[in-house]
């Protein structure tokens, strides 16, 4: 039973079922065996013969033997044509390397075409994953380290002598050095910088989220551009005002504590600013606390200006004509200048 179910082997050239005939010479059946032709050969098969004994016998029949090209250069070409080409060469013609859109400008074969499979849903948006915002903290915050590690003698003496009435008429004056008071500035430049990203959270919120910029975040730098400028020509106010009115060392420890002040008040917003970036606190309340900031920030420079300009004069009517003039109009003329760049920047569908 075994021996029906195994290949055929035979040595003669036709199959183990159709051995040749008595009396027949097996030179003549293995020259007759190259004449046959595969059909030939599984016809003479029976007709339940396996694959595999079919198989068999076309190998028994048929014996491949081995090609060997010749190395040697082709030499029989035809007359005004080039001498033929290696078999080895696989060099693709130029037909086949380029197409017929080579030459076109709108062909850009770098460009993806697509890609395969189902696109997923998109993650959605958020504050505390946006890179450019973290990175926007972590420098602030680095910097606001590093000043305070060089400056903290000097503010912790500008914030004593700040509640300290000047005595015998003569105002205070804290000594500074030229690195403290480059520190000091970049705490003012941060103070614009968390201010204009608090606006740009609440613009984001509030008012739209779509603008004619090539980037969102084109918008801070617009925003921080405006407070920048705000407290420049603040300062700048303060000093031709302060220059006709009052004495020269007045002035001088009244810019000084208006540098301090707004050094303050962008150290006090920064927690605000990680509280509405990683932990999504809510707008209302971001609202009341930087409300609370501004008006507790202006109550101290309304203090100081007292002390430091009307305090001998006893004019209390005058200092407020003074901080309303120099201190609100310009507060209020920033909050009409934030609200117009927004209604040009913005998209209006």
């Amino acid at each position: 039973m075994n021996q029906q179910q195994d290949s055929i082997h035979t040595t003669h050239g036709v199959s183990g079922h159709l051995p040749p005939r008595e009396g027949v010479d097996s030179q003549r059946v293995q020259h007759s065996a190259k004449n046959l032709t595969p059909y030939q050969v599984l016809s003479k098969l029976p007709k339940d013969a396996t694959p595999a004994q079919q198989d068999s016998a076309i190998q028994a029949t048929f014996h491949q033997e081995n090609i060997h090209l010749s190395t040697q250069p082709d030499t029989l070409h035809l007359p005004g044509h080039d001498k033929g080409k290696s078999p080895k060469d696989i060099s693709l013609p130029q037909y086949y390397r380029e197409t017929f859109f080579s030459n076109d400008t709108l062909l850009h074969p770098e460009i993806s075409g697509g890609r395969y499979g189902v696109a997923g849903d998109p993650v959605p948006y958020t504050i505390s994953g946006d890179n450019t915002i973290t990175s926007l903290l972590l420098i602030c915050f680095i910097f606001a380290m590093i000043s305070f590690a060089r400056t903290h003698n000097f503010i912790l003496r500008q914030a004593k002598d700040f509640f300290t009435a000047p005595r015998g008429g003569l105002t205070t004056e804290v000594t500074e050095t030229t690195s403290e008071f480059r520190f000091q500035f970049f705490l003012g430049a941060q103070t614009c910088l968390l201010a204009a990203i608090i606006t740009f959270f609440y613009v984001q919120e509030r008012v739209a989220d779509t603008f004619i910029l090539r980037s969102q975040y084109m918008l801070i730098w617009v925003f921080f551009g405006c407070f920048l400028g705000y407290f420049l020509l603040k300062s700048l106010l303060y000093a031709v005002v302060n220059w006709a009115f009052f004495d020269k060392k007045s002035n001088r420890t009244w810019q000084k504590s208006l540098l301090f002040m707004v050094c303050v008040e962008g150290v006090v917003i920064f927690p605000l600013v990680l509280l509405q970036t990683y932990f999504n606190m809510s707008m209302q309340n971001a609202i009341i606390y930087a409300l609370v900031v501004v008006v507790l920030t202006k109550l101290l420079l309304f203090y100081r200006s007292y002390i430091i300009f009307f305090r001998q004069n006893g004019a209390f009517l005058q200092n407020i004509l003074y901080f309303c003039a120099l201190e609100i109009v310009p507060l209020f003329s920033l909050g009409g200048l934030l609200v117009t760049i927004v209604d040009f920047l913005k998209i209006n569908f």
